[in-house]
């Protein structure tokens, strides 16, 4: 069992929630983020430069503001790791600075608290 966390674009949250619900993968959780990885990113400026302005162009790189974000876990079984993996890769990838990062950790055991189920059951299993 492991725990994928994405680090993602706040606006691409909902499409890749449903790309994930799309691939039989439904149990998450999801949390606001402040941070930046280690390219320096300002988003006015990047929205200029995505338009072509020279300014904005010339300006890039010179800001080292933290960036909205929004970060997933998602635990799957050992099985469902390379689909979760490729299927947040798929629908957040622009080729942009910024896409965010994907991390996988094991993850010990689980439990239902309902239930007390543990182990892989608690999972989703497609």
């Amino acid at each position: 069992m492991k725990e994928v966390m994405a680090v993602i674009r706040m606006n691409m949250m909902n499409i890749t929630k449903k790309a994930l619900a799309d691939a039989g993968i439904t149990s998450m959780t999801a949390r606001d983020a402040l941070g930046r990885g280690k390219g320096i990113v300002d988003l006015n400026l990047l929205s200029g430069a995505e338009k072509g302005y020279e300014e904005a162009l010339s300006q890039l790189g010179q800001s080292n503001r933290l960036i909205p974000k929004r970060i997933l876990f998602v635990a799957v079984p050992d099985k469902l790791v390379e689909k979760t993996v490729k299927t947040i890769i798929k629908v957040n990838r622009t080729g942009k600075s910024g896409d965010g990062k994907i991390f996988v950790t094991p993850l010990l055991d689980a439990v239902r608290v309902r239930t007390e189920e543990s182990g892989d059951a608690v999972l989703d299993d497609e």
